[in-house]
């Protein structure tokens, strides 16, 4: 608790979790409402948004680096001539972080989108047919039948990603490897340096801990929310 090089990776951690776990729940269940209120080419627009769910975190990081490298990345291109970013994306603290952060979003946007379907799905149609009869507009369907409908699976489908990002390694480590000035070190790099670079096997399981001390306190808190909403024993 008192290495301030620990607290730095917790700290980037943090902002990395509430990013791409934020980012996540919003676009996915934006995008599972309008593909559940979609009527034509539903099951491929599902088929194509499903795929990058299916890629390898260290190809997705690959990737990633490719389409933003300044020499020949498509993405590093575009941002350079429309003058929005004209240096170095990974060479730059903010820039990094945020590029690694999207590289997450875009993989795993995707099962938000899959879970929350399902929720929608599983709602019953004529509660839904009697509040359009009784003249309520999508806004307040949405708010005061379909979100309560919805809640536990949106609880469980911001479980298992918190549960995810905490412990998330691949992307940055194929991208940055922490860098550039530890901007993108969050605790699973800080873990593996302190293991396996600088062989303080000891310390680094006491990191390994601190992490999974931290995963049961955001999987209880989900529990407990559950419970009180009684969709859990």
């Amino acid at each position: 608790v008192t290495d301030p090089d620990v607290r730095s990776s917790w700290i980037v951690s943090g902002i990395y979790f509430v990013a791409t776990v934020g980012l996540e729940m919003f676009l996915g269940i934006s995008i599972a409402l309008l593909l559940h209120e979609t009527i034509w080419g539903k099951n491929l627009a599902l088929s194509i948004l499903l795929m990058p769910m299916f890629v390898a975190p260290v190809i997705v990081g690959l990737l990633g680096r490719f389409l933003v490298d300044s020499t020949y990345g498509l993405y590093a291109w575009f941002l350079d001539q429309t003058g929005l970013i004209t240096w170095e994306i990974l060479g730059s603290k903010g820039s990094a972080l945020a590029a690694v952060i999207l590289m997450d979003v875009w993989e795993w946007t995707p099962l938000i989108v899959l879970i929350v379907l399902a929720g929608l799905s599983s709602m019953p149609p004529p509660v839904l047919e009697a509040a359009k009869v009784d003249g309520a507009n999508y806004v307040q369907r949405l708010r005061h039948i379909v979100a309560p409908l919805i809640s536990g699976v949106v609880i469980v489908a911001l479980l298992i990603r918190s549960m995810d990002a905490i412990r998330y390694y691949d992307i940055i480590a194929i991208t940055t490897n922490g860098g550039p000035a530890d901007a993108t070190k969050v605790i699973p790099i800080r873990l593996y340096e302190t293991a396996f670079r600088f062989q303080e096997l000891g310390y680094a399981a006491a990191i390994g801990l601190s992490m999974l001390a931290f995963s049961i306190l955001v999987a209880h808190l989900f529990v407990r929310i559950l419970k009180q909403q009684g969709l859990a024993r």
